[in-house]
């Protein structure tokens, strides 16, 4: 390993860590150089083991021979680590670090829709989601309750956020995942019936029996405030809304995603 001692704030090489916006170092324009970052040892390691490219690594001075120590072996001898005081890191980053270690990473080459759902029973559509800890609460539930393969239309978060990342405790590491450009009817192409989590007068119970016999699903969740659109659910096979007591009339897209693969799974 490189050992780097952070002198300066100024370093060029720190940009990654500090200045560089998420949509910078996701580099549309050259999705080959795309650049993530990744939070925490534990959630580090699951992003190795998955096969995900290191780039660099910023930890206390401390973690280098403590938590880090694991990470730092399984990289490349020549893999700079940049080190510091927890307050010097703190100050280059504006975040206080998660047990102190942030790792670089080679954003992987885009998936196909196709690609991702050859073979799988039960999909989940996220719609128009922007909150990094709702997605990244929904890839956990999704990886922990069945679901084969998340797709999600340009207008949701990016599941290699940051924080999108460390809220699904690598979760983004373990499912596949892409983006999907078409409506969300073309993946009856593909054999799926289309199910929209919504509120509407036809929709039905959760637990219909119809749902559980489907061999091949696809779970459409919309938007933290408005919901689906109603050209989405116009065009869906079933209108689903799970049953609610004392008045309320939904619950946050993460907790009604985790609801809906459980209770949708392949039987």
């Amino acid at each position: 390993m490189t050992i780097i001692e952070v002198e300066t704030l100024t370093e060029p090489a720190l940009d990654v860590f500090a200045t560089l916006t998420e949509a910078q170092l996701r580099n549309r324009l050259e999705p080959e150089k795309g650049i993530f970052i990744v939070e925490s040892p534990k959630v580090i390691k699951v992003a190795l083991d998955a096969g995900y490219e290191p780039l660099a690594l910023l930890c206390e001075r401390r973690h280098i021979e403590g938590d880090a120590a694991e990470i730092i072996a399984a990289c490349q001898e020549n893999m700079p680590v940049y080190t510091g005081s927890r307050d010097v890191l703190g100050s280059l980053t504006g975040y206080t670090l998660t047990r102190g270690v942030l790792c670089a990473m080679r954003r992987p080459s885009p998936r196909s829709v196709e690609d991702v759902c050859a073979g799988a029973r039960r999909i989940v559509v996220v719609d128009g989601v922007v909150d990094t800890t709702n997605i990244g609460a929904i890839f956990r539930s999704a990886a922990a309750l069945g679901i084969d393969a998340v797709l999600l239309t340009p207008s949701s978060c990016d599941p290699l956020n940051r924080r999108a990342v460390r809220v699904s405790m690598g979760s983004v590491f373990l499912i596949p995942w892409a983006w999907i450009e078409a409506p969300v009817v073309s993946l009856g192409k593909m054999g799926f019936k289309t199910v929209s989590m919504a509120l509407t007068d036809n929709s039905l119970g959760i637990d219909d029996p119809r749902l559980a016999a489907e061999p091949k699903l696809a779970i459409v969740m919309g938007t933290e405030g408005d919901g689906l659109a109603r050209e989405v659910i116009e065009n869906t096979d079933y209108v689903v809304r799970i049953p609610m007591a004392h008045g309320v009339d939904s619950l946050n897209v993460a907790a009604a995603s985790a609801i809906a693969f459980w209770q949708l799974r392949v039987r």
